[in-house]
């Protein structure tokens, strides 16, 4: 049997640096680039796969992760198809195409919040002119606005009469 044979320094120092930092001289090395281009590599990285941008997640921008966003499979889209998103209304209903109502105040109020949140909120409940019942949202501190009081408005004792002609 041979003994392999060890490669001389001067050889394992070129090999080093073509590796390391490859530079123009490569070219030099390989004139027939065109051989070696259909030779496969024999350990492919999946790093070059997941950073660089593809059509799929080049669209869309996640804020919170940086993984990318994998796209559904084709058992998720046979499953359940995928469903655009409602859009949302930008106004009221009550108020559509109406940027200003007149309305009664039926009721004044504190609302709080939901779970999270904390406060006390002006409310009152509106009958707009419209005939619609709406809760609205009375903003700044403090307000003055009150139900109108229907007692309040009338005479305390009915109509008055007019003074009988005193008998003289």
């Amino acid at each position: 049997m041979a003994a392999p044979t060890v490669p001389s320094p001067f050889l394992l120092r070129a090999m080093r640096s073509l590796i390391i930092s490859p530079t123009s001289t490569r070219t030099l090395l390989l004139p027939t680039r065109q051989a070696f281009s259909r030779v496969a590599p024999a350990i492919s990285t999946t790093t070059a796969a997941i950073t660089a941008p593809s059509a799929t997640t080049s669209g869309c921008t996640r804020s919170f992760t940086t993984s990318p966003a994998l796209p559904a499979t084709l058992n998720q889209i046979r499953r359940s198809p995928r469903k655009p998103k409602k859009a949302r209304r930008p106004e009221s209903p009550a108020m559509r195409n109406r940027p200003e109502m007149k309305g009664v105040c039926l009721k004044v109020g504190i609302t709080k919040p939901k779970k999270p949140n904390s406060g006390q909120r002006k409310t009152a409940k509106i009958r707009l002119s419209s005939g619609r019942i709406v809760a609205a949202y009375i903003p700044g501190e403090g307000h003055n606005g009150g139900v109108p009081n229907r007692v309040r408005s009338r005479s305390k004792y009915g109509t008055k009469k007019p003074k009988a002609a005193s008998a003289s």
